[in-house]
């Protein structure tokens, strides 16, 4: 079978569940639930299908391997915040209290579950480039590869601050000032782990890029090729739901707005320094 093809199937089959299990659940987080896990099935089945053509299949081994590493972290990360134990993301029980229930129902199958589980299948598809390009590794192969691994380590570093952070908020009772995580790569990023999370996307893609360059395509078709859609709406989803999520904390937080102002949202840089009060007569 296409594994493109078999792809679409498992996703499908993946929409359906997820959908179901929402409305007899009545909890709309079964898409986060196996946000850290098909992507990997779907590389492997690209890699799976290169094994079985007889080509060079090292560049496909290679996105799998990488991709499992990344699904292995985020779904430990994931497990140990509760979020296999029936938590609900508390975003959708925000939205939820803001549409009408039918509005909500709407919203679950189209952006939750459809949109979602469309988008897990189009970051994966530099696989099908590379899939479609069978050539052998070279250093740009390498180059990318160590930078994917190094945002995956940065993105364990900045989810292990982070959980660091909310265990001494709760051993504190709840309050730990200024109630968000400020340290560390919180200090020149406001979200360093959805920084690296994209981050090893882009790099993702820049592999399926590099097969297609390897096999005598050119800058379009290439190295600028239209699976540059997967990683630019993850993209687009991040800051959306980074926007949203910033709405939520500064409303809690009164201290958020000046760590908005001198805070990087996602691309770690240097604070920028506070700006002074306006002095008076």
């Amino acid at each position: 079978m296409d594994p493109l093809a078999l792809v679409l199937i498992v996703a499908a089959v993946t929409c359906a569940g997820c959908w179901i299990a929402s409305l007899i659940t009545k909890d709309t987080s079964w898409v986060d639930r196996i946000w850290s896990i098909v992507p990997a099935v779907y590389v492997w089945i690209f890699a799976i299908a290169g094994i079985a053509d007889g080509a060079d299949p090292a560049r496909l081994i290679l996105m799998a391997l990488l991709v499992t590493a990344w699904a292995a972290r985020l779904t430990y990360n994931f497990a140990r915040k509760g979020g296999y134990t029936g938590m609900e993301d508390y975003r959708w029980a925000i939205l939820r209290g803001r549409m009408k229930p039918w509005q909500f129902q709407i919203f679950n199958l189209l952006f939750i579950v459809l949109y979602q589980n469309a988008l897990l299948v189009l970051i994966t598809l530099p696989a099908l480039i590379a899939w479609q390009n069978p050539a052998p590794l070279n250093g740009w192969d390498a180059a990318f590869a160590v930078l994917f691994a190094a945002f995956l380590v940065g993105e364990f570093v900045a989810d292990q601050q982070q959980w660091e952070f909310h265990k001494a908020k709760a051993a504190a009772g709840g309050h730990l000032e200024p109630g968000f995580a400020t340290t560390g790569l919180f200090r020149v990023s406001r979200h360093p782990n959805f920084f690296f999370e994209q981050a090893q996307w882009w790099a993702f893609y820049a592999l399926g890029a590099t097969a297609a360059v390897a096999s005598g395509l050119g800058l379009w078709g290439g190295a600028l090729n239209w699976t540059i859609i997967g990683a630019a709406l993850l993209t687009v989803l991040f800051i959306g739901s980074t926007i949203f999520t910033e709405s939520i904390t500064a409303a809690k937080y009164p201290a958020y707005a000046d760590y908005q102002r001198a805070t990087s949202m996602l691309v770690p840089l240097p604070p920028r320094r506070a700006a002074e009060s306006p002095k008076t007569a």
